[in-house]
């Protein structure tokens, strides 16, 4: 073991006792380079953080000329800062009515804790509704609305007054009542191993929240800036949240977050008391440009378009008797194989033949399939071809 790899597990606080600890030297497009002179194919994308690809030329060419301007210079919220107001500017344009206000954060997670706050605010209510199997963030609030006790029991108490509905039931919906404050959901649930709800239920969702004067959260954290093949993934049903939840791939590979709202309910956080939500680092000028540039390259470049094109290449190609289905819209795919370590055995011997590959912490006999929207179709011919090669080497 190397002095770096040494220090990696001496000094810097681990996530699980087996990293995959590649030590990674650079980064370009869809592939990732190691100091050991290998180069793998990134089926990742950072869990849908590099949508745009590794190190867009556009995305870095905006950072370096910001870093020659400013970086941090004051909270978020006191001074005019161009590349916060740009960001927003350009993102309200592609959102309809009623999204038109956008309060930047440092990330998915503290967005969600930033809309439920607002939720309480403006319904003057405590109930909070989410769904089984449902993934929002580590924090004590977005864990309390998270649905898998996997995670939550060593971290109890938790947030009070939290219910819990099943993902795309109808029946479920009657547990939202004129208690409930805020009803968050993702659009497609990611970590459950994707799983894409109906339309009906959609909109039944939606018409109950407005009955009992609810908001609807969309948690758009993994699905939103082009993954599902539209920018934002409730644009495939058409119903709209009152919130909307962004992180990962917004940065353009930068650390940011936002929830958007409409501007009457956003003002409810300027008073009584003043500073309703507070962020220092909120808003940075660094991954606000990154954030712009990346829209931009996403919707000059049609990668969500890409993305609606290659998902269904992927789901046309991945075809072997031991994938028991493909689960997905654009490049947001499930690889369902039933066996956990079936998924164990590939995503490992994926690595050793330079894929990388991950898998789901809430539905562990399924692994993702979610590269940068950049991805050509002749990487997804190797990217299959190495799933069937790395399925066909399984022990049986």
């Amino acid at each position: 073991m190397d002095a770096l790899h040494t220090a990696f597990q001496q000094h810097l606080a681990q996530t699980s006792p087996f990293p995959l600890a590649l030590d990674v030297v650079g980064a370009e497009g869809c592939h990732i380079h190691t100091r050991d002179g290998r180069r793998y194919l990134d089926l990742v994308a950072g869990l849908a953080v590099n949508n745009t690809g590794h190190r867009h030329p556009r995305v870095v060419q905006a950072i370096k000329d910001q870093v020659d301007r400013y970086l941090h210079v004051i909270p978020y919220g006191e001074f005019i800062q161009e590349p916060q107001v740009r960001f927003a500017e350009r993102l309200v344009q592609e959102l309809p009515a009623g999204l038109d206000q956008v309060y930047f954060v440092n990330s998915g997670t503290e967005a969600n804790e930033a809309a439920l706050k607002l939720a309480k605010r403006v319904t003057g209510r405590t109930g909070l509704v989410a769904c089984h199997r449902s993934y929002h963030g580590s924090t004590h609030g977005s864990l309390s609305i998270t649905g898998n006790e996997a995670k939550k029991y060593r971290n109890r108490p938790l947030l009070p007054d939290v219910h819990f509905i099943p993902f795309n039931d109808p029946f479920g919906l009657t547990r939202i009542d004129r208690h409930t404050a805020a009803v968050v959901v993702e659009p497609i649930q990611g970590d459950a191993g994707i799983r894409i709800p109906d339309l009906a239920w959609l909109q039944a969702l939606r018409a109950r929240c407005t009955q009992m004067g609810a908001l609807l959260v969309f948690d758009e954290v993994q699905t939103g800036m082009g993954r599902t093949g539209k920018l934002f993934a409730f644009a495939h049903s058409g119903v709209v949240p009152d919130i909307l939840v962004l992180g990962k791939a917004l940065g353009g590979g930068l650390p940011i977050g936002a929830f958007v709202a409409s501007r009457e309910n956003m003002h409810q956080l300027t008073h009584d008391p003043v500073l309703g939500h507070i962020t220092t680092f909120g808003g940075h000028p660094l991954p606000c440009v990154a954030g712009l540039a990346a829209l931009e390259v996403t919707l000059d470049e049609g990668l969500a378009e890409n993305a609606a094109r290659m998902g269904d290449l992927f789901k046309r190609s991945l075809d072997h008797p031991r994938i028991k289905e493909v689960r997905g819209q654009g490049l947001m795919i499930a690889v369902e194989l039933g066996d956990a370590e079936l998924v164990q055995h590939v995503v490992k011997d994926l690595l050793a033949h330079g894929v990388l590959g991950f898998w789901f912490l809430s539905c562990p006999t399924a692994f993702r399939v979610a590269p940068p929207l950049t991805i050509s179709s002749d990487l997804v011919d190797q990217a299959t071809t190495a799933i069937h090669a790395a399925l066909d080497r399984a022990p049986s």
